[in-house]
């Protein structure tokens, strides 16, 4: 199975487990050493809407989800739809949610699929049938190097990039380190908008060899500007060849880049 629908994005799930929706979503797995953990998380989750559906699922979000899951503590970060057909444009909704901890999101998902409320709601939704076919769902943490805030200072209408790269064994510190010192700056000085950086928190979902960031930009357009002003930049292909010579080879086996469009509720736009 893949992320999204396309053979692209199988890898940025490779490291996600899907599973299908019945009359609503699934309480996520909490292994057991994350249940006392005080740590901050977040929940990177893609549904793919049955054809013809997406529009019933961004309605039942809008107007219902996001509430209730506010109302059982979960914080609604950001709520997007993929831009290319290849990636499941039209059938797809990715969102993000943040929680105080792994503890607190088992406690939330179970309040939030008891609450009779969600109940209601998924039965008038699904009156003509299911709408949700599969869920995908991993836990992240935030890098140390991550933005702390989402609400950096914006204006005009942006588009999303989430980017996954699988590093070989034992080489992801050193691809943190390369964004850490170089990456970053490289990406704002070629007007690419730093939102969040993200490691998977199980061995499961590919912790320890995987990073999963989001880059805003203004536009389509721009981001394909910016990426070639960047590429060429000789900063960044020093940085890159220095990096690559202390770690003994290439830091990165795979790279995906999926394209998303913030919908009308979202937080983060």
């Amino acid at each position: 199975m893949s992320f999204f629908r396309s053979v692209c994005i199988a890898a940025v799930l490779s490291t996600i487990a899907i599973v299908a929706e019945a009359s609503g979503p699934t309480v996520p797995p909490v292994p057991a050493r994350s249940m006392a953990a005080d740590t901050l998380v977040y929940e990177l989750r893609t549904y793919t809407a049955h054809p013809g559906t997406l529009a019933n699922v961004l309605a039942r979000f809008r107007d219902h989800t996001t509430a209730l899951f506010a109302k059982h503590g979960m914080v609604n970060v950001g709520y997007f739809t993929p831009l290319d057909s290849a990636n499941g444009a039209g059938q797809t909704l990715v969102y993000l949610l943040r929680h105080t901890s792994r503890g607190a999101a088992a406690v939330s998902w179970r309040a939030f699929v008891a609450d009779t409320s969600w109940k209601s709601v998924a039965a008038a939704s699904e009156r003509n049938g299911p709408i949700v076919a599969k869920i995908a769902s991993v836990f992240l943490s935030a890098t140390d190097y991550s933005p702390e805030s989402f609400d950096a200072p914006r204006s005009g209408a942006r588009v999303f990039e989430l980017r996954t790269y699988t590093t070989p064994a034992s080489r992801l510190p050193n691809l943190d380190a390369r964004f850490r010192g170089h990456t970053m700056a490289l990406f704002a000085k070629h007007g690419m908008t730093n939102v969040a950086y993200w490691h998977p928190t199980d061995s499961a979902r590919g912790a320890g060899q995987t990073l999963v960031y989001l880059l805003a930009h203004p536009s389509r357009e721009r981001a394909a500007a910016s990426w070639a002003s960047f590429r060429a930049d000789s900063v960044w292909t020093a940085a890159r060849a220095a990096s690559e010579r202390t770690a003994g080879g290439s830091l990165t086996t795979n790279v995906t880049s999926v394209f998303l469009a913030p919908t009308d509720f979202s937080t983060l736009r």
